[in-house]
């Protein structure tokens, strides 16, 4: 389904790179919605924040190569974010498929001009670009807290978030969201059960 230029019909997004390529997919009152499911969902994704901030000059054109490059990673981290929520190890295709996308680029670093290091990311296409850095990033996440790497706790969401409270109780995609519906019906319930 095609979706308006310039607004982001996501319900989450502001996650890190790879959490917020797998939320490109979500569930909302009119069923399954996949924002790249079009050039157009494409090119607005390449626009949105985390990605701009991530691959800066490497943002490639919203075209079929990026599109499909994307797709693949996607399907990637859905099997290791699945793998993750469950505790358990990652399918082995799914370690293969993101090592394929992290083959296509690597860091080079270097001094600057002002004697302090600089790194560079290099990709050898430019369609890798915004793939290779979401693969970058599960990287890192895994390195530094893969346990706050969560799906939302509501079984009808697909979405997937950072867990970065202090404690590290966050349940919900969105407690304005799904939060809210887990509450309404417990409220429910329990009026119900004390009704009946």
């Amino acid at each position: 389904m095609p979706h308006p230029a310039g607004a982001d019909p996501r319900p989450l997004t502001g996650e890190p790179l790879a959490l917020d390529l797998l939320n490109t997919r979500w569930v909302d009152a009119e069923g399954p919605r996949d924002l790249l499911a079009s050039l157009d969902g494409l090119a607005l994704w390449l626009g949105s924040p985390p990605v701009r901030e991530q691959t800066g000059p490497l943002t490639p054109a919203a075209d079929r190569a990026t599109l499909d490059r994307l797709l693949e990673t996607r399907t990637a981290l859905g099997a290791l974010a699945s793998a993750a929520a469950l505790d358990a190890p990652a399918a082995a295709d799914a370690t293969t498929a993101l090592n394929a996308v992290l083959a296509h680029g690597r860091i080079r670093r270097t001094l600057g001009a002002d004697g302090l290091p600089e790194s560079v990311v290099e990709v050898d296409d430019p369609a890798w670009g915004p793939a290779w850095h979401a693969a970058a990033n599960w990287l890192e996440l895994v390195a530094d807290r893969p346990g706050r790497i969560r799906p939302c706790a509501n079984d009808a969401c697909v979405l997937h978030f950072y867990d970065v409270s202090k404690n590290g109780t966050r349940r919900w995609c969105s407690m304005a969201g799904c939060g809210n519906r887990a509450k309404a019906q417990r409220h429910y319930a329990r009026r119900t059960n004390a009704g009946g």
